[in-house]
């Protein structure tokens, strides 16, 4: 039995595989995000990453079989968890720094929302994969805020108002470009989480 017969089918692909360096790869994963922001979920094909990035077609499907596999690992490539890391010492202060964090994002994250927008609705692999690298280290950063706002008693457990931080504070990214055709960035949800947000949980805006 040859060395290929005894390694299997598995190891032969994985070799394969293994010949894309992780710089070529991201160049490839980058360029397929850039393609669904420009045109769409859709219009994203194999065939037009290839001859952006000067590779060939085959190289694409032998490290990703379908264009879903293709964006799901995307997604998980480019996901940078916005409000990790952040902890100015109060809720307010953290809140702000959330604001500041998505507005600087704001562009980039709407856009690819948008251009994914009709696909979600139609595979639930890709909603899923969207929601676990996109949306909830975001929910998980800003429960995490709240926990220690509320373990310093700067505002009580069972506050109405804070099961809609989340939907507040990542709904307005969403909604003004819808309402106003210009991006959430961050002087305008800093603004808004001290007139509204910040009062709502009756925080100072000075925190």
């Amino acid at each position: 039995m040859t060395s290929q017969a005894a390694d299997g089918p598995e190891t032969v692909v994985a070799s394969r595989r293994s010949k894309i360096t992780p710089e070529r790869e991201r160049e490839f994963l980058d360029a397929a995000l850039d393609q669904i922001r420009e045109c769409g979920y859709d219009a994203l094909s194999m065939e037009g990453v290839a001859a952006s990035t000067r590779c060939s077609k085959s190289t694409l499907y032998r490290q990703w079989k379908t264009k879903p596999q293709f964006v799901a690992a995307a997604l998980r490539a480019n996901s940078c968890p916005k409000f990790s890391g952040i902890d100015t010492g109060s809720l307010a202060g953290d809140l702000r720094a959330a604001a500041r964090a998505a507005g600087e994002r704001s562009d980039e994250d709407t856009r690819l929302f948008q251009a994914l927008g009709p696909a979600l609705l139609q595979d639930d692999e890709l909603q899923r994969e969207l929601h676990a690298v996109m949306v909830e280290p975001e929910l998980g950063g800003l429960r995490e805020m709240i926990r220690r706002g509320v373990d310093r008693g700067e505002i009580s457990a069972d506050h109405p108002a804070l099961e809609f931080v989340p939907a507040q504070l990542l709904g307005m990214v969403r909604v003004r470009p819808l309402l106003e055709g210009r991006y959430a960035d961050a002087d305008y949800l800093v603004r808004y989480v001290e007139v509204a947000l910040l009062p709502a949980l009756g925080l100072s805006d000075t925190g």
